[in-house]
């Protein structure tokens, strides 16, 4: 795989109070705005994080005494640097970050999951190319430019396995990293064949007459845990009460994401921090929001890896994964 081009981040950043109670616990008394602890979240500028800006709003870290402002990502790998620096206290993002901290033995965890795809039915994001590209199938993908956000991840690797599944050789697939913002537009100018992208940005292709060819997470790994949340073995063992306090208020947070009541204010979330119309914000796919952590399909998915070459040996899940 080689890199094409490597397009910026998107520069939005949310800051607000929350509050949350696990379901399993006490409920904490309300605290004073001069009781919250600040906590920095690096996550990825796209709907799916619509469960934590909402979660936030409602005031469900708040109640747990949290006071968290959430910076953009373009991917869980980008994050680890500053997880390790201590300049974030937690990061949301693809998988693939803490395989590769694991091999390097970084003491990064996994403590929950945050999002999943869907066994069936529409997912969360899809390949789509354009009418021009002659793409019809997974494939046609081999020997064309396909964009992913993050290369050497689960959006190359589930392709890669789609196109080997329909018959097709994944190794002339020729990855082009790029944000899942500036696709669109690139994919328009013709320096792509197809793009991965996820919601809202599925529909908007769609839309203006690009081609759907195939949701890969759903091809290979139905149910892919596709977003997880992590932080460091070093806070875990020096700052337990912290990590204890903002998994509580996750957990809470994606339970209250998965309720139908809330689904207004989760759009909401969308609208006050990604720049949609409307209707977009309104009818976007969302992922399957939870915390407990779907060990089975985070080992498909390393073995996936390990088999197309982008990881050299398998991570180590008993440590990696610490649920919390």
């Amino acid at each position: 795989m080689k890199k094409v081009m490597a397009l910026g981040l998107i520069a939005v950043t949310a800051i607000a109070l929350t509050g949350c109670t696990d379901s399993d616990a006490s409920t904490p008394s309300a605290p004073t705005s001069g009781d919250l602890r600040k906590v920095r979240v690096a996550a990825l500028p796209i709907t799916e994080t619509a469960a934590l800006w909402g979660g936030i709003k409602a005031g469900l870290f708040a109640e747990r005494g949290l006071q968290v402002e959430v910076l953009p990502a373009q991917g869980g790998a980008q994050a680890i640097p500053a997880l390790m620096n201590g300049d974030i206290d937690f990061a949301i993002g693809q998988p693939f970050g803490p395989f590769r901290a694991d091999l390097q033995n970084l003491g990064v965890v996994i403590i929950g999951n945050y999002a999943s795809s869907y066994a069936q039915g529409d997912d969360i994001n899809a390949v789509v190319a354009s009418a021009k590209s002659g793409v019809t199938r997974p494939a046609d993908l081999a020997g064309k430019r396909v964009a992913v956000n993050s290369l050497g991840a689960a959006g190359d690797v589930t392709i890669m396995a789609a196109v080997e599944k329909d018959g097709g050789d994944p190794r002339k697939v020729k990855f082009v990293e790029v944000a899942f913002p500036d696709a669109p537009a690139q994919l328009a100018a013709g320096n792509i064949d197809a793009a991965w992208v996820p919601e809202p940005f599925v529909t908007q292709l769609k839309g203006r007459g690009d081609r759907f060819v195939v949701a890969p997470y759903q091809a290979v790994v139905p149910g892919l845990a596709t977003l997880t949340t992590i932080t460091t073995t070093a806070r875990l063992d020096k700052d337990a009460e912290l990590v204890e306090d903002f998994s509580a208020a996750m957990k809470q947070t994606l339970q209250w994401a998965q309720d139908p009541a809330n689904a207004p204010a989760l759009r909401q979330a969308i609208k006050d921090n990604l720049q949609l119309p409307p209707p977009v914000a309104e009818s976007v796919r969302l992922p399957a929001f939870g915390w407990d952590v779907d060990r089975a399909s985070l080992q498909t998915l390393a073995e996936l890896a390990g088999r197309y070459r982008v990881l050299d040996r398998q991570p180590d899940l008993d440590r990696l994964i610490r649920q919390q």
